[in-house]
């Protein structure tokens, strides 16, 4: 049943009451909660800089967890109403209370730190009735936020760690259970629960790039963002939807929540797409597919880019490398399904400008292209200029960034400033490309000093979205000032003081936007606790092996629908903590049995795209629900549509499980660009099959052979491995030798065998890094992959594991049997399946664009 489209201001506020709470109280009140915010802004951003060992005392950087959970959880309280009828305009004693004590609660560590540390981090009595008291008002402040799923998933967790060791709990997953004082150690005392990992990383990274985008989006950047993507785009078929993918990818570099991007970009295109001929439905469904989509866009992730970094064990560069590719190609596969809806349907243009589609590609191309060519270029005159002047270098280049910036704003300040446009205008008037990229490209700096920083420089995430946000700063504060003096306004000090004042405005906001990440992070680190504690991620994977039958497809396509199911009502941060505390341990394993290995960010990669893709799927998908009220469509059907429209998301996984060539792993630049260019054609491919058009509407072989081509060029090697095997056998003897051979970086694919503490016996494959070439074989697999074999009684055999080294992380145990070595083997260059493949797809292309012109069917442009 269709529904009704939301106002404006109830859109507002259906992002607020998700993203920043939903509470208002005015007067003092609301000056003081204004205060706390601000002040958690302030905290962050010195806790962040380079000099934050001088203005901060020692303690507070240490127990810098405590202090970010104390802040959410109080915030939490004060704007987030406990239930649908609780006030919204003050806030009631119940609420100071519970905010209070969990605030207090949350420094319990902070401010009992000497005698839990004269306990050996043990919690006694008095420690654990505190750590119940602050799980309990925990769960409270993460129910206001992110609703009840999280908390019951937590919940579930929690009593499985009590009561684990029950007669009702099948024998599969029972274990020996845990007592208060050692399960409130755990999860509140210790870094193992809620102030783990998870926790960090939010301190750490996520606040600064929520704050940075609240800022931008504060200076005006958003709606830059769409009013470009709507002049690039707004004249092709389906205009207003390619708006909305573009639009929305760039809104992705703003903000972390998939609900905020469905509204803040949908409240002008699903209107216009509406009105160009998409249903409802289909309107709100590619708003749904693009904002969703922005949260595996690097270079934020949904905050989940630098949990990868902690939970993988690479750097933040590798990771953005890794996810890149995948992104983009399924950007590039949304924006021709909506071509190929328009198309279908024969829409209407909107507007009388008139520009080839090619053209236009060609002016995207070379404006993205243009952009990373002057982020990398950056290095340059950055290099010059600190051999030129060492000491003053950082000054120097802080004057030039700021007289580029001068400059970009007396450009913008000749046109007029930006203001949104209303869809629902008689006539719709496309922005001008000509004049308005004038108005914000100065919005284009802290982003360029992001990047360079990240990508170029190598600097932590923290540190990078320090600069740029510390950049943001003197934007907001002066953009308004410049531009009314060079247009001769002479309002300077008001325009000043309205900039202090976006300032203010653009800090307490991002401080708002992080009330549900911590809180979700901090939840979340519950459901690791566990898995650490009780060893639960073994019992997963039993779990799957047991229903798959030990099918390595069954058991991805199992892996993936439950990472669907455990993401379902979780934000981003907190989805891709709870899939990937659960289910990267069973791909690992499983797998490893079943001869596939793989780099664990891969596996990473695929249960987060799989996590997410529960924002889109019903009955939970709270992405769909919030298109559906811009659009006035039914959710459930909007939902299922999303799904249709993202399948290209849900079939790269499997793809770059088995190929990992598409995460750029181990290849070369040159072979780079090769697997761009040919997974582009492959998704193009994919989708056109799915869609069942592609010149022209495809007969069922067509579709086949659609599918079968995708198929061939995102996994040559599959019809290579039927013709010859990818690796020979070498027996075990040879371990050294082979390892002692191998180049620099190399990992060598290792057969082993033998019996787990528990009495579980294993045979499995582990690929160990070697690490830097010279040395013998025994060093090289000592250092790097932490493990020293010896050969005895005519086996090799682990002698010893090094305690935290990659083999023992591994699961690999003392006197396991190495049962082979297996080496890639020298056959032929699996690229040579891509040319029969694109032959018959230019056969395709030949006989579908003589049927359509025979039967006058619209062909796409």
């Amino acid at each position: 049943m269709a529904g009704k489209a939301l106002r404006d201001d109830e859109l507002q506020e259906l992002v607020s009451a998700n993203d920043a709470g939903g509470r208002n109280p005015a007067g003092a009140v609301g000056l003081f909660v204004a205060a706390v915010a601000l002040s958690w802004s302030i905290f962050q951003v010195l806790l962040a800089s380079p000099v934050a060992p001088w203005v901060l005392p020692g303690d507070l950087i240490n127990n810098s967890r405590q202090i970010h959970l104390a802040y959410a959880v109080f915030l939490a309280a004060m704007v987030y109403p406990l239930w649908r009828g609780a006030p919204r305009d003050r806030v009631p004693l119940y609420d100071w209370a519970l905010g209070l004590a969990g605030a207090f609660l949350a420094l319990y560590g902070y401010f009992f730190y000497d005698k839990i540390v004269g306990n050996g981090g043990l919690a006694d009595d008095a420690d654990a009735l505190a750590a119940l008291a602050g799980l309990t008002l925990l769960f409270i402040a993460a129910y206001r936020t992110l609703g009840p799923v999280m908390v019951i998933l937590a919940l579930v967790f929690l009593f499985y760690v009590f009561f684990g060791s029950s007669d009702v709990v099948p024998d599969q997953i029972r274990w020996a259970g845990a007592s208060l004082r050692k399960a409130m150690s755990h999860m509140w005392i210790t870094s193992e629960g809620v102030f783990g990992i998870a926790l960090g990383v939010s301190t750490k990274f996520v606040f600064l790039f929520v704050l940075f985008g609240a800022l931008l989006d504060k200076a005006g950047a958003g709606n830059y963002f769409i009013k470009m993507a709507f002049g690039a785009l707004g004249h092709l078929k389906g205009g207003p939807a390619k708006a909305a993918v573009v639009g929305s990818a760039a809104t992705g570099l703003i903000s972390g929540s998939s609900i905020a991007n469905v509204v803040t970009t949908g409240t002008f295109t699903i209107p216009l797409m509406k009105r160009v001929g998409f249903s409802a439905e289909k309107a709100g469904s590619v708003e749904v597919a693009s904002s969703v989509n922005g949260q595996i866009m690097p270079p934020v992730m949904g905050a989940a880019a630098f949990l990868m970094v902690e939970y993988v064990g690479i750097s933040y560069f590798e990771v953005i490398t890794h996810a890149f590719l995948p992104a983009v190609i399924s950007y590039i596969a949304l924006v021709y399904i909506v071509h190929l809806e328009a198309v279908k349907q024969r829409m209407p243009t909107i507007g009388d400008k008139v520009v080839s589609t090619w053209r236009t590609i060609m002016g995207m191309v070379l404006f993205f292209a243009g952009f990373a060519i002057l982020c990398y270029a950056t290095q340059y005159p950055v290099r010059w200029i600190t051999a030129a002047v060492p000491e003053g270098a950082g000054w120097l280049l802080a004057v030039l960034v700021g007289v580029v910036y001068v400059a970009l704003v007396w450009l913008a300040a000749q046109t007029d400033d930006l203001h949104p446009d209303d869809p629902e205008a008689e006539i719709v008037e496309l922005p001008d490309l000509g004049e308005i990229y004038k108005t914000g490209l100065y919005y284009l700096l802290p982003i360029v000093v992001l990047v360079y920083f990240l990508m170029i420089e190598r600097k932590s995430p923290g540190l990078s979205a320090f600069w740029a946000t510390f950049l943001l700063f003197f934007i907001l504060v002066t953009q308004k000032p410049l531009k009314a003096l060079f247009r001769g306004d002479g309002e300077l000090l008001g325009r000043a003081r309205e900039g202090v004042i976006d300032l203010i405005a653009g800090m307490i906001d991002g401080a708002r936007n992080m009330i549900g990440i911590g809180l979700a992070t901090a939840t979340a680190g519950i459901i690791v606790g566990t898995v650490s504690l009780t060893g639960i991620g073994q019992v997963m994977a039993d779990f799957v092996e047991f229903l798959s039958g030990g099918n390595l497809i069954l058991m991805l396509i199992l892996v993936a629908v439950l990472s669907l199911i455990l993401g379902m009502g979780l934000p981003t941060t907190a989805n891709y903590i709870v899939v990937s505390s659960l289910m990267v341990a069973v791909v690992v394993e499983l797998g490893a049995q079943s001869g596939l290995i793989v780099p664990l960010i891969a596996v990473h990669l695929f249960v987060f795209y799989f996590g997410i893709m529960a924002d889109v799927t019903p009955p939970v998908g709270l992405a769909s629900f919030a298109a559906a009220a811009v659009s006035g469509g039914d959710a459930i059907k909007t939902g299922f549509t999303a799904f249709f429209y993202s399948l290209r998301t849900v079939v790269l996984p499997f793809v770059f499980i088995f190929n990992t060539d598409l995460l750029l792993i181990d290849v070369t630049w040159w072979q780079g660009i090769i697997v761009f260019a040919v997974s582009t054609v492959g998704i193009l491919v994919f989708t056109a099959a799915t869609m069942n058009w592609f010149v022209t509407r495809n007969r069922i072989w067509e579709t086949v052979a659609l599918l079968l081509i995708a198929f061939t060029l995102f996994r040559p090697g599959f019809w290579l491995d039927r013709i010859e095997p990818p690796f020979q056998q070498r027996p075990a003897e040879e371990v050294f030798a082979i390892a002692e051979a191998a180049p620099a970086g190399a990992e060598l694919r290792v057969g082993l065998e033998g019996v787990t503490l528990d009495g579980s016996e294993v045979s499995s494959n582990f690929l160990l890094p070697l690490g830097e070439a010279g040395g013998s074989g025994f060093d090289r697999l000592s250092r790097s992959a932490g493990l020293d074999l010896v050969e005895r009684d005519g086996e090799v055999i682990v002698d010893l594991l090094a305690f935290g080294g990659v083999a023992e992380q591994m699961g690999v145990d003392f006197d396991w049997v190495v049962t082979g070595i297996e080496v890639e083997a020298d056959r032929l260059p699996k690229e040579l399946f891509f040319l029969p493949a694109l032959l018959l797809l230019g056969l395709i292309a030949y006989l579908q664009q003589g049927r359509a012109r025979r039967e006058g069917e619209p062909v796409p442009a």
